[in-house]
């Protein structure tokens, strides 16, 4: 269920509104006070060892438990989309990168706890600073270094890595 789908007051004077926002904002009716619904902001990154393989993580943790991801994960508030790449990389995985490039970014929806956030995806390519010493950490139970074309994509938890991937593979990323 989308976050907007949760109110039925508003959050300013608890005015009940007549039914849940259908906009990408709440209005509400009685002061005024407007709640606009935008995507949460998270990165992730394709980063590689000098053979060409590509970092995969395998999901410890719903949502898609099981299933891979790559090294990455939401923007705090106050930080930069870089800053939160080379944060979540060493959170999740125990080393740094280098040459991180921006790619592209996707759409996503991310479910959390009834919930389904609209995300918005950026995606960087980077190269592992001492790849050996990488190890699952964080919310990570096992990793993997593949080729890009040695990844099936319906290994992948979420639609905009899968769609990340594959423009990555068309040389359109």
């Amino acid at each position: 269920m989308e976050p907007k789908a949760h109110f039925h007051f508003c959050p300013r004077c608890g005015h009940q509104l007549a039914a849940p926002p259908a906009e990408p904002r709440l209005r509400c009716a009685a002061c005024g006070f407007q709640l606009f619904f935008n995507p949460a902001v998270s990165v992730g990154a394709f980063i590689f060892r000098p053979d060409g393989a590509m970092l995969w993580l395998r999901r410890a943790k719903d949502p898609r438990r099981g299933k891979l991801g790559l090294p990455g994960g939401f923007i705090d508030f106050n930080e930069t989309a870089e800053a939160a790449l080379d944060r979540e990389v060493r959170e999740e995985v125990g080393i740094a990168a280098r040459d991180v490039k921006f790619v592209l970014s996707l759409p996503n929806r991310y479910e959390f706890a009834g919930v389904t956030y609209p995300v918005l995806d950026l995606f960087f390519t980077a190269q592992a600073i001492a790849p050996d010493q990488a190890r699952p950490l964080d919310e990570v139970s096992e990793l993997l270094w593949r080729r890009p074309e040695g990844v099936a994509l319906d290994e992948i938890a979420f639609v905009s890595v899968r769609e990340a991937l594959v423009r990555f593979r068309e040389g359109l990323a």
